[in-house]
This record gives structure tokens, sequence and C-alpha cells, in this order.
């Protein structure tokens, strides 16, 4: 038996997809074969192309962080956290990031949960500390992207009151929808003075910031005493000054977090929370994920120029099953 793999390039600013045949995969030690339904775009595939992020280790070296499909052998729906290799008709996925597709969702639409609830979770939960009903104020950057919207839900759903910016004026009323009480326009420069009339002055706990060195001067003005920011990427530059005394003052924390390379038992027990404490949100429908397009896969290469122009609302995914 063989795999359809997809492989991607970028010429002449377009992205092009081709589908090549592979070696049928085999599962090695703690890991279950998947027949994928639907594949997950990432940011991250767009830098892999680009040479600039390759899989860690050990991994498999081709595009694809995260599928939904059926368990081989036993015809359970799931869904699963890959660290590369996603992009494809079988894949082999470590145990530990396999977790039940939620039964109210189209299993190809499922695809849109993995990275981009398990980042949410991460970032939001593990590494800045949201508790629930605990009266957080939480700000999200990037916030109509697939982690943005999977962010301003899972904060809401805890109770956080949640701000929320975005580069392009005609994705705020999505924001909105996601739950946000504070959509914000960060190429207006009077972003921080609106979020700041809203919310008051240093009022926010929890920043959520894959832009980086644009916005880190923003994100400590505007936390409150002992705020978190969580940067996630790099998208609007990779160094900025860092205002010490004012990170002093306010008792800050600013931490780095990337989920990719974590090693396999630490994604596992990530993965063992997240089925715990988020994954009954998603199967009663309190959590819903946002499904920008579905792409057969024979015209895959529309999804990564999509996200390229940064013109997707939620997240894009390749369905495998045409």
């Amino acid at each position: 038996m063989s795999v359809r793999v997809l492989q991607v390039a970028e010429r002449d600013g377009r992205y092009v997809a081709t589908i090549a045949t592979a070696d049928d995969v085999v599962a090695g030690p703690d890991e279950v074969i998947i027949r994928v339904a639907g594949s997950g775009v990432n940011r991250a595939d767009l830098s892999q192309i680009a040479g600039r992020y390759p899989s860690p280790p050990g991994e498999p070296p081709g595009l694809g962080l995260e599928v939904s499909g059926i368990l081989e052998g036993r015809g359970a729906p799931v869904c699963a956290l890959l660290a590369g290799g996603g992009h494809a008709d079988r894949v082999a996925a470590p145990l530990g990031q396999v977790f039940p597709a939620p039964p109210n969702l189209d299993l190809v639409h499922a695809a849109a949960i993995p990275e981009a609830y398990l980042t949410a979770f991460v970032n939001l939960v593990i590494e800045a500390g949201l508790e629930r009903g605990a009266n957080t104020s939480v700000l999200v950057h990037a916030g109509a992207s697939g982690v943005g919207l999977a962010a301003i839900g899972l904060a809401k759903a805890r109770g956080a009151r949640v701000a929320a910016t975005t580069r392009t004026a005609a994705k705020r009323d999505a924001l909105e929808r996601a739950g946000a009480d504070l959509a914000l326009v960060s190429s207006d420069a009077a972003w921080k003075a609106e979020l700041e009339g809203r919310f008051g002055p240093s009022a926010i706990d929890i920043v959520l910031d894959p832009v980086g060195a644009t916005t880190l001067q923003a994100d400590l003005e505007l936390l409150a005493t002992g705020g978190r920011v969580v940067m996630l990427a790099s998208m609007g530059g990779a160094k900025a000054e860092l205002d010490i005394p004012l990170l002093m003052k306010k008792r800050a924390r600013v931490i780095g977090s990337v989920l990719r390379s974590r090693s396999r038992e630490e994604k596992a027990r990530l993965v063992r929370r997240f089925t715990g404490e988020v994954l009954p949100d998603l199967t009663s429908g309190t959590l819903a994920p946002r499904v920008d397009s579905v792409v057969p896969v024979t015209r895959a290469g529309d999804a990564f120029q999509r996200m390229k122009e940064n013109a997707n609302i939620g997240k894009l995914v390749i369905d495998w099953t045409i």
C-alpha cells in the first residue's frame, strides 16, 4: 500500500501543491495509524516551506501539524496533534497525542481543533495560569487566526473579559462573533487608547501575542501588576527593546512558548489535560472551531495562498476524503 503525501513549494509568490506517492507509513512504538479525513493548515507550514522551521529531530519531515480521521483497526473518529507529516492520507501518530473527535462535528472540520485549541489551552491556562471565574482580563493579538479565535472562545468559557486585535478592519466583526468584549483594529493608532478607555489603564492580566516586536511595549504598558505576556511567534519582528524598569515595576512576566518542539511525553501530558478540561466544551458545543474554508486536496495550494495573503478568518482545512 502507498500513501498520498502533499508537497508544497513557493514559486514566484504563489504556492504550488502536488500530490506525491510514498511508501506506506508504519506505526512505531506507542504509535497508531490514522486514515486522514482532514488536515489543518498552519502558518508554521509556510515557515517550513520557506526553510525556516523544520520538523524536530526524530519526527516526520513533511508538512502538517494536525489531522482528523479514523483510527485504523478500531474505527474510532479521532483528532491528533503531530510534529510533522500530517498533510497525507495516512499518518502514524503518537498515541498520547490522539484524542476523540467531538461527535457533534463533521470529521473533516474536526481537523481545525488540535493545533489551535491546544495552543490556546497550553498558553492561556498552563503558561499564563488562566483560572475559571477569576475575573481575569485577557488581550489576544491576531484574534482572527485559528489560534486567536480559539483563545477568545476558551477565555470567555472560563469567565474572562476579552479584548482582541486584528490588523484588518473587515475582520473586526469576526472577533465580536467569537465572543470578544472589545474588538480592536491594531493598524489604527488609537487601538491602545480605545482598550484603556473600555478596560481601564494597566488592566490586562494576560496577553497572548504572536506578533512580537511591534506589540511588546504596548503589552507591557497595558499589563496589570503581576501580568503575563505569552509570546507565541514573531510575525511583527523578532527583536525588540525591553523596558526593564516597567517590567520590574509591574512585576510582570514575559513568557516564550512553542508547542511543536516539546517532547512526546510532555505533549501526551498536555493532551490528557486538554481532553479532560477542554474537549467536553467542544463536545457540548460551548466551544466550536471556526473553519474559514475546506479545500479539496487537489486544490490545496489555494489554502496555503489564502493563509499567506492573511485572507482567512479561522482555520483552513484540507479535505482528504474526496
